[in-house]
C-alpha cells in the first residue's frame, strides 16, 4: 500500500484521488454485468465506465481487472475487454465443477475434523436455522463460514483458491436470484446431513451429501437463472 502524505489542501495527486473508489466502481460494474445492463459480448471502453460511474480511468482499469479474474470479464488482444455472457450455461459449468471439487476436499475433511470443527459446524448451522433466510447477506455469509470451516485447511490450495474464486462468482449471482421454500429446506436438511456424516467419520455418506447439496444448489441456480433472463422485464430485487 502507497502511503501519500498531503497538507491542509486538497491536492492530492490523480492517482489519489482515483484509488478511492476503487472498490465502489467494482461493485456498480458487476451488479450492472449481472443485472443484465450491459448485453452480453458488449465491449467495455474504460472512458465510457469512467463517465459512467463518475470516477477516474484508474478506478475502472482496476476493476476491470478483477472483473477479469472472477471471470465477469474477458479481455482480447486489440479490442479491449468485453462482458462474459452469463447464462445458464456459465453457471452450469462452474457447478459441474464444484460437484468435483467439494466432494473431494470434503473427503479429507472427514477424516482431519475435530471435535471443536463440529461444534463449530453445529453453532453456525444453529445460526442459520435461527436467522430462517431472513437476511440474504448473512445468511451467504453464515453458508461460506460453514463450507470454508471444512476446506480452509485442505493440503490442496489450488483447489480450495478455485472452490472460493467460484464461490465468489455464485454468491454474486445467487443474490439476485431468490432460493425457493424448497430447496431453502434441502439446504437446511443437507447441512444437518453433513454434520452427522462428520460426526460418524463416515466418508462415503458425507461426500454423497455433500454432491447432492452442490448438485441441488446447480440446478436450482441454473433454473432460477434461465427464468429471470426469459423475463428481463421483471426488476430485480435488491441483492
Amino acid at each position: 500500500m502507497n502511503l501519500i502524505v498531503s497538507n491542509a489542501r486538497d491536492d492530492r495527486p490523480v492517482e489519489a484521488a482515483d484509488a478511492e473508489p476503487v472498490a465502489s466502481v467494482y461493485e456498480q460494474i458487476r451488479r450492472d454485468i449481472l443485472k443484465g445492463s450491459f448485453a452480453a459480448d458488449e465491449r467495455l471502453k474504460i472512458s465510457n465506465l469512467a463517465a459512467r460511474y463518475h470516477s477516474g480511468t484508474n478506478p475502472v482499469r482496476e476493476a476491470l481487472q478483477q472483473l477479469r479474474g472472477e471471470g465477469f470479464v474477458v479481455f482480447e488482444p486489440n479490442r479491449g475487454a468485453r462482458v462474459r455472457r452469463i447464462d445458464e450455461s456459465y453457471v452450469r459449468d462452474i457447478f459441474e465443477m464444484e460437484v468435483l471439487i467439494e466432494p473431494y476436499l470434503t473427503g479429507w475433511f472427514v477424516s482431519h475434523c475435530t471435535d471443536d470443527d463440529i461444534e463449530r459446524l453445529e453453532a453456525i448451522q444453529s445460526e442459520i436455522e435461527a436467522l430462517d433466510f431472513g437476511d440474504r447477506h448473512r445468511h451467504a455469509t453464515l453458508d461460506t463460514d460453514f463450507h470454508r470451516l471444512m476446506y480452509d485447511r485442505h493440503y490442496n490450495r489450488h483447489a480450495v483458491n478455485l472452490w472460493w474464486k467460484h464461490r465468489e462468482i455464485l454468491i454474486a449471482i445467487g443474490a439476485l436470484n431468490p432460493m425457493a421454500l424448497s430447496r431453502r429446506r434441502a439446504v437446511l436438511e443437507e447441512h444437518r446431513a453433513l454434520i452427522a456424516a462428520l460426526k460418524n467419520q463416515d466418508e462415503r455418506a458425507a461426500v454423497d451429501v455433500i454432491s447432492r447439496h452442490v448438485k441441488g444448489a446447480g440446478e436450482h441456480l441454473v433454473s432460477s437463472l434461465a427464468a429471470r433472463l426469459r423475463t428481463r422485464a421483471v426488476p430485480l430485487p435488491d441483492p
